[in-house]
């Protein structure tokens, strides 16, 4: 089985595929600061829940945008299940070409994401992921990374907002029944929902233009759902994505070993 493993700046996926299957799944906070012995005995506790063992294990992939985890995550691997991960980065194959200027700078997350969607969907794709930054990637229709756009989150827009006007509350991030709302917290529900809403439908209209194509548009991250219900341009949500993405790079690579 696999276990893939994406690190994002608030929480840590985690999954268990037997094959292309997807037998499990969980969301942790991420903390910059754990040891490979507390990432260790966590796995293993949610492994054991779900009546698995470590030993079930025999590949581990990774994605990474928390540099001070990773190795910890590598030591992890190594001390308790005897295992070298597959880290996402330079020189790891992924049937992904990158046209950027820099394609070393590319978020490993980002990359993940875009090799996913198009071994899924096809291309051409833009694919939104709503994480701690809200990101946009546009792939061709022969599988090139073409770039994209960040833009702040949702959840650290709503914190700033807290953080920045004294008199405003910290709220639930939920859909209001209406756009005008008639007290100060539906106001901001209203404000973070429909403003990125509308964020999204811009966006995307703008690169759809520059692509000159109708692309599929696919939506990932914690808040895709929410969004996606009342967006115009998302075509479909996998909130699954990265570690799909991981498991298509994880299978590609032991391919490619095998070739060597």
């Amino acid at each position: 089985m696999l276990l893939t493993i994406d690190v994002g700046n608030t929480h840590i996926m985690l999954g268990v595929y037997r094959e292309q299957e997807i037998m499990v799944y969980w969301r942790l906070p991420t903390r910059e600061d754990s040891t490979e012995d507390e990432l260790g005995m966590v796995v293993k506790n949610l492994l054991h829940n779900s009546r698995l063992s470590l030993k079930d294990i025999n590949a581990i992939a990774i994605s990474s945008v928390v540099p001070p985890l990773m190795y910890s995550l590598e030591r992890m691997a190594t001390k308790f299940f005897k295992l070298e991960p597959l880290v996402i980065g330079p020189g790891i194959r992924t049937g992904l070409n990158i046209v950027t200027d820099n394609p070393r700078e590319v978020g490993a997350d980002r990359i993940v994401n875009a090799v996913a969607a198009y071994n899924l969907y096809g291309g051409p794709l833009i694919i939104v992921d709503f994480g701690t930054a809200t990101t946009f990637c546009a792939v061709s229709e022969n599988g090139n990374y073409l770039g994209g756009v960040i833009a702040p989150g949702i959840g650290i827009s709503l914190e700033a907002l807290y953080d920045k006007a004294a008199k405003l509350p910290r709220v639930e991030i939920a859909r209001p029944d209406k756009v005008i709302g008639k007290n100060t917290i539906y106001a901001m529900q209203s404000g973070i929902v429909y403003g990125f809403v509308g964020q999204v439908d811009g966006i995307v209209r703008r690169m759809k233009n520059e692509l000159n194509k109708d692309p599929m548009v696919v939506a990932t991250g914690g808040f895709a759902s929410l969004i996606a219900r009342e967006s115009e341009t998302i075509n479909k949500v996998n909130t699954l994505l990265t570690l799909e993405g991981l498991r298509i790079i994880s299978n590609i690579n032991q391919k490619g070993e095998q070739q060597d």
